[in-house]
């Protein structure tokens, strides 16, 4: 039986998948929420149909993520994201800059402050975040991705300032490119071999979950390969 629960926000997407795995392998109870019915499979993650854009969403997933006495929520990994390039700032509409920042930031927003009373609830835990190296090393074509990424490393700083008394930590990583198949479709002509593979970047987030990195909060954990 698991005596912990983790909430992995994107759980179906190409990292998530690899986080899933990486949690269920490490005797973690995984609670995986998404917008559509998925069917549930014996030994698999614990799925829940929620929206996560909007709070009632968020809270509910969190709800199902906390409902096992015996296995309580300790962490929450928020894997939810998009990408889109484009023109300069000055051709880049206003919509596309908020669409960026609505899916990047208020999913991670939203779940992280539905979350943080249960994890102190818990007697502490941990929240990881995943920004990406453009938000330190921003490159032409993508303001509203970047911004994004940004704010939500920025974001994750505050929380940990925040709750460290409380004991949750909070943490991100900063991928590159992630070696899934929707990149490699994306960009056929690129190296793939210096792309960081999903299960790599996975083993960090479980690590930054983990109580083996319990004196580590507010680190921005660049996880590039050789990208």
């Amino acid at each position: 039986m698991a005596e912990r629960s983790v909430l992995v926000t994107g759980g179906t997407g190409g990292l998530g998948g690899a986080v899933t795995t990486a949690f269920l392998a490490a005797g973690w109870r995984v609670v995986v929420p998404s917008r559509g019915d998925r069917p549930a499979a014996a030994g698999g993650p614990v799925r829940v149909t929620a929206d996560l854009t909007d709070p009632a969403g968020a809270a509910h997933a969190v709800e199902v993520a906390a409902a096992d006495p015996a296995a309580p929520l300790r962490a929450v990994v928020n894997l939810v994201g998009g990408y889109a390039s484009g023109g300069l700032v000055h051709e880049t509409p206003i919509e596309e800059f908020d669409r960026l920042l609505a899916v990047n930031l208020r999913p991670t927003y939203l779940v992280t402050r539905a979350a943080l009373p249960r994890l102190m609830a818990a007697g502490g835990g941990s929240v990881v975040c995943v920004s990406a190296r453009a938000a330190l090393t921003p490159f032409a074509g993508a303001a509203g991705y970047v911004t994004a990424k940004a704010a939500v490393l920025a974001f994750a700083n505050a929380v940990a300032v925040e709750y460290r008394s409380a004991g949750v930590r909070c943490n991100t990583v900063l991928p590159s490119v992630i070696d899934t198949p929707a990149n490699r479709a994306a960009q056929p002509a690129a190296d793939h071999g210096r792309w960081v593979p999903p299960a790599e970047i996975a083993s960090v987030v479980r690590f930054l979950a983990s109580d083996d990195s319990a004196p580590t909060s507010g680190a921005a954990v660049p996880v590039y390969g050789r990208a």
